[in-house]
């Protein structure tokens, strides 16, 4: 369960990369564009009166400034001009707030659809993906990634969009005021571009390198919680610490780096525009002494030129923001574009949502004929798991697998429902081949319980209403009382409508395997298959299970992979697997009867039990 520490490698994204997936995220902004346009104009308005404003109070100045010096002092103008500002500043706030509702309302929306594309996304991944990837780490990029791409959005486009128009703004009014103040001005903008790009370059790999590892230490995390009873019942706790503390470790030198070369960038802008600001004060004061500028229009010229400078800090300063969006946009893209699990012409969902299930409301379940014909299968391309299977299941017939771990049998289930796609050979169910049906048709017929009991947070009622939506409380207790979940229920406080939580931690493991059960019995498909479905329960309950289970399996086909052969004794079929071949098949007692790989298998489960009693009896 403790993984071993992976190597760390820091990839550098390339620029073309950076660009395409700026472009892409950029491309998500399409459904909303109405909106974001009318951000843009909101923006646009709040500009105009925040740019309009420093010149009217220039042109108060003066006003002062003659009343003093000529000795004309207009009050009215001065009013008026004062109010302008006011209008002008109240405006601009106003603005200022519906550009910031749109744009958030904008963002979300955007937001909404790509965590919903990334819900879809996972439920089109073959199960090999789950195979190659962690889950700590697949479910960072659809909570942590997704979140941090909605925030950097948000803050990006109030304060992007603002800055490019304000600096546009400030640059025209400064050239109007005076072209040589403006020159002077411009001087410092390429020294900020070429900082702005070599630190964007420099900060990507270190941004890319921190969402990588915040994935990495979800895994651990997600792993830790999973797996606590077993880490403290194998006092692995301190080991578990020094994984954690590592990856903590890492993500932190990581963050620190990526925050320290971003936040670079603004302190240097600063110190520019400061110097800017000497240079344009220095200078105007000499245009005032030669009479090219009045004293208002150079107090206008500066706030101007601070109306410039402002917006080249902030882009600078959002260079951090930007640079954490498209790492966390890369990595959440890579998950959309992975493989996918081909899409099938024949799957009609709409017709699955309104098909009665098989068995339900006490109907007879017919057909459920399985085939395997030479099917041989490997892993991610990798040696055949399965190699020329072929048997021939009819219809109600009950068929065990068995066999060492690792000979194939979990595999053969996975392929007959089509989690993974055959190399070779093939499948037919009711003699259709399952290429040829749509994967949702396909487990329409099939219900399934797995060796770990699933349950989800709910009541227990829920959790057996799983296996048919709708359901009506008849069929629910009809399905309780054929796999004994009645019984244990009726003792509960609240019956069933007792909540489970944290994966029916209140339930035993046994009890839950019953709902599984009891859920599979109220989907009543045409195909059962149990994998190692008895594997927690006692004795007790195992003989309640298999009781059940003959009255479950009644017209249907049961495929029942066990390790407790005394589970598989009333099967039609056994098959011997070994090594990803089947080397028997026969009935119980035909297998004893062959003294062959199956009647060892029995011998070393009972013969060993009867040793065992044997040698605590002794022992007394």
């Amino acid at each position: 369960m403790i993984a071993a520490e992976p190597t760390t490698t820091t990839a550098v994204a390339a620029p073309g990369a950076a660009w395409a997936t700026s472009r892409r995220l950029l491309g998500l902004l399409g459904p909303v564009r109405w909106r974001m346009l009318g951000a843009v104009a909101a923006t646009c308005a709040f500009v105009a009166l925040n740019v309009s404003a420093p010149k009217l109070l220039g042109d108060a100045t003066d006003v002062v400034v003659e009343g003093v010096f000529g000795g004309t002092f207009n009050e009215r103008k001065l009013a008026t001009l004062l109010l302008l500002v006011a209008v002008m500043y109240i405006g601009a706030s106003l603005f200022s707030w519906v550009q910031g509702a749109v744009t958030a309302t904008a963002v979300q929306h955007v937001s909404y659809r790509l965590r919903a594309s990334v819900e879809d996304k996972l439920h089109r991944l073959p199960s090999a993906h789950f195979d190659e990837q962690r889950r700590g780490d697949v479910l960072s990029r659809a909570t942590n990634d997704v979140d941090n791409i909605s925030q950097a959005l948000n803050q990006l486009l109030n304060q992007l969009i603002l800055s490019v128009l304000m600096l546009l703004g400030a640059l025209a009014m400064m050239l109007w005021l005076s072209p040589l103040l403006a020159v002077i001005a411009l001087v410092t903008v390429p020294f900020s571009t070429v900082v702005t790009v070599l630190v964007a370059r420099k900060s990507q790999a270190h941004f890319t390198e921190q969402w990588r590892t915040t994935g990495e230490l979800n895994a651990h995390l997600e792993e830790y919680i999973t797996g606590h009873e077993v880490l403290k019942a194998f006092g692995r706790q301190g080991m578990a610490t020094e994984v954690f503390t590592t990856s903590n470790d890492r993500l932190s030198r990581t963050s620190a780096r990526a925050q320290y070369v971003s936040g670079a960038v603004q302190p240097l802008l600063v110190f520019v525009s400061n110097l800017n600001y000497i240079a344009v004060a220095v200078v105007g004061a000499l245009q005032v002494t030669a009479g090219a500028m009045t004293i208002g229009g150079v107090q206008a010229f500066i706030q101007f030129s601070r109306l410039f400078s402002q917006p080249i800090g902030q882009i600078g300063g959002m260079l951090t923001v930007m640079q954490s969006c498209l790492a966390s946009a890369e990595r959440v893209f890579a998950l959309l574009d992975a493989a996918e699990i081909p899409r099938d012409g024949t799957e009609q969902a709409g017709e699955l949502a309104g098909r009665e299930p098989a068995g339900a409301e006490g109907a007879a379940v017919t057909g459920g004929r399985v085939v395997f014909d030479a099917v041989t299968f490997g892993y991610n391309s990798g040696p055949p798991v399965v190699r020329e299977l072929s048997f021939t299941a009819e219809p109600g017939q009950t068929v065990a697998i068995v066999g060492h771990t690792g000979a194939g049998k979990t595999t053969m289930v996975n392929l007959l429902m089509r989690f993974y796609e055959l190399d070779s050979g093939r499948i037919t169910v009711d003699g259709v081949d399952i290429a040829g049906r749509g994967r949702d048709e396909l487990r329409s017929m099939i219900g399934m319980v797995l060796q770990d009991a699933w349950v989800f947070t709910g009541s227990i009622r829920e959790n057996i209403e799983y296996g048919r939506p709708g359901a009506s409380d008849t069929d629910i207790l009809s399905a309780a009382e054929a796999t004994h979940v009645d019984h244990f229920v009726r003792a509960l406080p609240d019956g069933y409508g007792t909540l489970l939580g944290n994966d029916g931690d209140s339930l035993s493991q046994g009890q839950r395997q019953l709902i599984t059960i009891a859920r599979a019995q109220l989907a009543g498909r045409s195909i059962l298959v149990l994998d190692e479905a008895t594997s927690s329960v006692d004795t007790r309950t195992e003989v309640q299970i298999r009781q059940a289970m003959q009255r479950l399996r009644q017209g249907r086909t049961s495929f029942v992979i066990a390790h407790r052969l005394s589970t598989v004794r009333d099967a039609d079929l056994i098959l011997v697997m070994d090594h990803g071949r089947i080397v028997e098949h026969g009935n119980h007692q035909q297998l004893l009867a062959a003294n062959g790989h199956y009647s060892r298998l029995y011998d070393a489960q009972f013969s060993g039990r009867a040793d065992a009693l044997r040698a605590g009896e002794s022992g007394q």
